[in-house]
Order: C-alpha cells, then structure tokens, then sequence
C-alpha cells in the first residue's frame, strides 16, 4: 500500500515552511517574512514511530485573491487538498483567527479529508492557551497548539495525524494486480497512450496541455492479465508560465509513483528529453521503482539508421543517474509497438523482485575483488566480508566491509555493474547498503 500524504495547508506566513522543515529534519523550504514567499510546493518522506507517510508543503491560501500569485497558490493548495489523506490546517496565534481562516475552513470542510487544526508560534503554553480556544470558532475540531519553530507539541500533533491513517498503511496490498503509473510533462500523450491500450476513449484526451484534472485508475486486462494504469494529472493551464505547471505536476507524480510498481515515463520525441523530464524521472529513481522510458509521437520524427542510437544517447546522457531504464518507442496515435508494453512491464516486475542466492552473490563478489583491487587510503585496505540479498522491490543488498569510510561510491557502483552482468536487472536500480563488521566479529 502507498504511504498516506499529508498535506500542510494554510493562510500565507503561518509557518507552514517552519513546521515542514522540522519534520523533513533539514531546511528545504525558503522561510522568510513576506506572505507568499513558498511558492514551490515540496514534498519529503517522514516517520512517525512505525508510521511511514509523505507531507507536502503548499503555497499559502489566500481565498479570495486576485493576485497571480496568491491564485496560483490557492489552486496549488486545492491541489494538494485533493491528493492528501489527512489535512494539517495551519492557523497563527499571534495574529488570531481572522476572516481568511474561516474561509480556508471552508475549504477544507467541503474536501471531506480529516482535517488537524494546528495552531502555531504557541512558545508559552501557559501565556497563549486562552487564545487558543478562540479557534473552536471554525468548527473543525479540537485544536492542537504547536510551536514549529521551537518543536513544542509536535508529537501530540503527529499522533493525532498518524491516528487518521487508513488501517493498514504501509503494510503489503492484498490486490497483486502489476500497477503501472504513467508519468511525464503535461501533453506529452499520457492519456492516448491508456486510450490505445483500453481501444477506447475513456480518458479525457485534448491539446490543451494539461486536460487531465485527477489521476485516474485504469483496469486493462492483456492476455488474461490484469494490470492497473495510473494516469497522472496535468493541470489546467491558467497562465503561460512554465514554471507553474511544473510545480503543479511534481506531487500527483509522487502519490501515483508511491503506489506503482512500475513507471512509464512518457517523453514527446518531438520535444526531446528535458531538465523537467529529468526531474519527474528523479521521483521515481529515488523510490526504487522499475522504470520504462517511453518515447511517444515516434511516428513523427523523420529517422535514417542512426535516429535510434543518437535519440537514445541524449535519453541517457540527460538522465545519466538511471542507465538501467528501458527505453521503448512508440506512437499513441498509430498504436505502434503499444501492445509490447506489456511484454517489457512484465519483465521489468521480474527484475524488481528477482532474489538472488547469498552463494552466488559473494562467488561474484570473490571474483570482482580479484579482478579489481579494493580502494586503500593510509595503507589501511578495504576489506570485503560477505554480501546478502535484503529485500526485493528494489532489489537491496548489504554489504559487510572492515570500514565503511574506505567503501568508496565508484567501487559500489563497480559490484553493482558485475551484479547487473550476471543477473541483468534490466529496468530496476538496485539499493547498497554498506555495513561495518570489525575483524574479529568474523
């Protein structure tokens, strides 16, 4: 099952910044005095005690703003409201309840998610609790006093957030269906190409960037298998400006990416592979997803018997970070090698889970170490223990070494490389962790 997204929510300079630094346990948001200054919305991974979930810092609402900006912001956070489980609504002590907090309540009141009203910069309990109370007035529940900025109250926050979980978060899926999410730039043809697998027109296709309001579920069945597509949502289009549309598509990537197992990543050939294509790839690297690259319009691009090789280059070359991605070209509108997705999800979910003996990993781990020196520094050598198979999804190894300041990334990546030659791993990356074992606890 996905993790639960948490999103933080609330008027400009609250402190929603402060408070999802603190959770994030590092400074990723820009925190400064001037309303609206977040206007990225970032998300990180958090746990909880044995809770694990995804929190996404919004752009301030302000309700009824007619500021490109602050409008922007309100349709980000909406956003955000859409794709959450459960709703952090933060509200600011020091400047009290104000009319733009009801109107946010309201907000939040119609999404129907549970809601968690924080109230902020609550330093003293002792001097501001009396102030407190006076937020009941929205009518949401009970509301929590926190100080972000000095970590008071934050664990009777968490735990009444975690509390909303769905029974079961985190744990395995009993659905075993192959779920497939389908990511890339708005109008790169995400939604023709489900159109084309289904051989009908049951999601909303134009060529107005960004049509798609919500991710969608798809059921296909192909050769009697059932597999679940994910489309995610572009955004309608309100102004010209890039940048936005970016920052809208980056969290519905990230909440269908969570639930996949596998990622197409659809890039338009005509375009070319982009700095925005590298970064919505990124989420799916990073969680260890397999991962196909899909080159869509393949139809409209005049070839000769290099186009191939040159276009797969520059794929690689822009995301150099995951040479293990399978590239495919296709065209939606012909349907053009669409059927033989299939074939390439169904390896690539072999790979994902494919275990590997511990005999046979240290046999190639042996023969690598003979074959290339390990790194020394001082005249103290590394040494090479034993390696073991963890976890599948991605396939995670550990290995036991004499000093893991000694483990250098380049040699990792060398016994990944001889991994990969024996077993392929084709469209998976695969997960090191280095561990330290002293000699004599051999």
């Amino acid at each position: 099952m996905r993790k639960p997204v948490v999103a933080i929510v609330g008027r400009p300079n609250v402190g929603k910044s402060t408070l999802f630094n603190v959770l994030a346990g590092e400074m990723i948001s820009i925190v400064k005095d001037t309303p609206g200054v977040t206007r990225d919305r970032i998300y990180a991974d958090v746990s909880w005690l044995d809770k694990e979930f995804t929190i996404i810092d919004t752009g301030g609402i302000e309700p009824d703003s007619r500021d490109v900006i602050l409008s922007q912001m309100r349709e980000q956070a909406q956003i955000a409201i859409d794709t959450a489980d459960v709703i952090i609504f933060i509200t600011d002590v020091k400047q009290g309840l104000v009319d733009a907090d009801s109107k946010v309540a309201d907000m939040l009141r119609r999404s129907g998610k549970p809601v968690v009203l924080v109230v902020n910069k609550v330093d003293s309990f002792e001097k501001y609790m009396p102030d407190v109370y006076e937020f009941y007035n929205l009518g949401i529940g009970d509301p929590v006093p926190v100080s972000a900025a000095s970590r008071l109250g934050l664990g009777d926050m968490l735990d009444i957030v975690t509390g909303y979980f769905p029974e079961g978060s985190g744990m395995a899926e009993e659905d075993d269906r192959p779920r497939i999410a389908i990511v890339g730039k708005p109008n790169v043809g995400k939604s023709s190409i489900i159109n084309r697998l289904l051989g009908e027109n049951r999601v909303i296709v134009s060529d107005v960037a960004g049509t798609t309001r919500d991710a969608i579920d798809t059921a296909i069945v192909h050769d009697g298998k059932e597999y679940v597509f994910i489309d995610t949502a572009g955004l309608r289009r309100k102004n010209k400006i890039k940048e936005e549309l970016e920052r809208y598509s980056i969290i519905r990537t990230v909440t269908a990416v969570e639930r996949a197992d596998v990622v197409l990543m659809v890039i338009d050939a005509i375009e070319g592979v982009t700095e925005q294509d590298a970064k919505i790839a990124g989420i799916a690297h990073d969680r260890g997803k397999g991962i196909i690259i899909v080159v869509n319009k393949w139809d409209a691009i005049e070839k000769n018997d290099k186009t191939m090789r040159e276009y797969e280059n520059s794929i690689r070359n822009v995301l150099s970070y995951m040479p293990y991605a399978e590239i495919m070209y296709v065209s939606a509108l012909t349907g053009q090698r669409l059927v033989k997705l299939f074939d390439k999800i169904d390896m690539v979910i072999e790979n994902q889970t494919m275990r590997i003996a511990t005999g046979v990993l240290n046999e190639i781990m042996t023969e690598a170490v003979a074959m290339q020196q390990p790194p020394s520094d001082k005249g103290k050598r590394l040494k090479l223990y034993y390696i073991t198979q963890v976890s599948v999804k991605p396939p995670t190894f550990v290995i036991f070494v004499n000093d893991k300041e000694l483990m250098h990334f380049s040699y990792t990546r060398y016994l990944e490389n001889k991994i990969r030659e024996a077993f392929g791993f084709r469209g998976t990356s695969l997960k090191f962790f280095i561990r330290e074992r002293k000699e004599k606890d051999q």
